[in-house]
């Protein structure tokens, strides 16, 4: 069972990059790309879905000194967490979308 997040323009970046891709698994440099979040800002969120259990993490098998680099950890929505996550998206995308046409017809009444 997924817990309930807080659902912040961060958050929501986060999310819509996962699930542009649900089951595929994302490291952390990619990440920070699709959703534009700096390291700071996106490690605590990624921390807070898995531990919410929206979000899978798994390190990657490799050598290190072979690879010539860390491991990475590898980051995937839960099934769980896919459908519910397009639905909070979707909602963000609603309220964000007739937001300014509420305000206008407010102004207008004013």
């Amino acid at each position: 069972m997924i817990a309930e997040i807080r659902m912040t323009v961060p958050v929501a970046r986060v999310l819509a990059a996962l699930v542009a891709d649900p089951t595929g698994d994302h490291y952390g440099m990619e990440l920070m790309r699709s959703s534009d979040l700096p390291s700071g800002t996106l490690y605590p969120i990624l921390a807070r879905l898995t531990e919410a259990g929206w979000l899978e993490k798994r390190w990657e098998e490799i050598d290190p000194s072979a690879a010539g680099r860390p491991a990475r950890a590898y980051y995937r929505l839960t099934p769980e967490a896919v459908p519910v996550a397009r639905q909070r998206l979707a909602e963000l995308h609603e309220q964000t979308r007739t937001a300014p046409a509420h305000a206008a017809a407010k102004e207008a009444t004013a």
